[in-house]
């Protein structure tokens, strides 16, 4: 039977993906601040905060699109929860 949806199913879901991407951003050897100006953005402020989850900020799928292509991985290595 699947787990039922939860807040805290979702929340803890945005964690594991800000926690991949800051993984692989790090394997890359790429700062926030320069994987912020490749998606556009002069500040840290979009991935620091989507990474580390806080202020309700998550990466999007037009964000997680743009990061997989920059880090040339695969988009699902950005969403894995395992």
């Amino acid at each position: 039977m699947p787990s039922k949806y939860t807040d805290d199913s979702l929340e803890e879901f945005h964690r594991r993906i800000g926690l991949n991407v800051k993984l692989a951003r790090e394997q890359k050897g790429i700062t926030q601040l320069e994987l912020s100006n490749m998606l556009g953005y002069k500040s840290v402020s979009v991935v620091s905060k989507a990474e580390l989850c806080i202020e309700r900020k998550y990466f999007g799928i037009d964000h997680l699109y743009q990061i997989a292509k920059v880090l040339d991985i695969d988009i699902c290595d950005l969403i894995r929860t395992d």
